[in-house]
């Protein structure tokens, strides 16, 4: 069998190591999945997620010139859903949303909306150098309070 960029196939399971997992494929070809390859999902550990010998549907992604089969598992499946919550996933640190201490607080800003593209670069240039002057003038307020002390 012929094996294209862009088919799916089903193969084996034949190894797994820390960073991904060897498929046999059909006609004695043998392709390698990319852990990031695996699952939408965070995949820390690939055998929680496959084992040896398990059969699975895998999408050609790339042949190398000298023979290299690049795999994946994740997109061979259309529409996807993540995986359950008890699933490990990738731990995320909380959002915060702090002022900024010299700024005052500023919150999330909405995109304008509407106008030329001149109005909107005009309003992005004047806001870019207001925010470079206010800069500039924390700058020169930090030295000089540096210059009034003694070392």
């Amino acid at each position: 069998m012929q094996l294209e960029i862009g088919a799916i196939v089903e193969g084996k399971v034949t190894g797994i190591t820390k960073f991904g997992a060897f498929v046999e494929l059909p006609g004695g070809k043998t392709g390698m999945v990319h852990i990031s390859e695996v699952s939408n999902a965070y995949v820390k550990e690939i055998s929680d997620h496959l084992s040896e010998n398990q059969m699975v549907r895998v999408k050609i992604l790339k042949i190398s010139p000298d023979g290299k089969i690049s795999l994946s598992i994740k997109k061979c499946v259309e529409n996807q859903q993540p995986q359950a919550a008890s699933d490990q996933h990738r731990p995320q640190a909380p959002r915060r949303n702090y002022p900024r201490r010299d700024m005052g607080w500023q919150g999330v800003k909405k995109a304008p909306e509407g106008g030329s593209f001149e109005d909107m670069l005009s309003r992005f240039k004047q806001t870019s150098e207001d925010k470079m002057s206010d800069l500039k003038r924390s700058v020169d307020v930090r030295k000089s309070s540096r210059r009034g002390q003694s070392r």
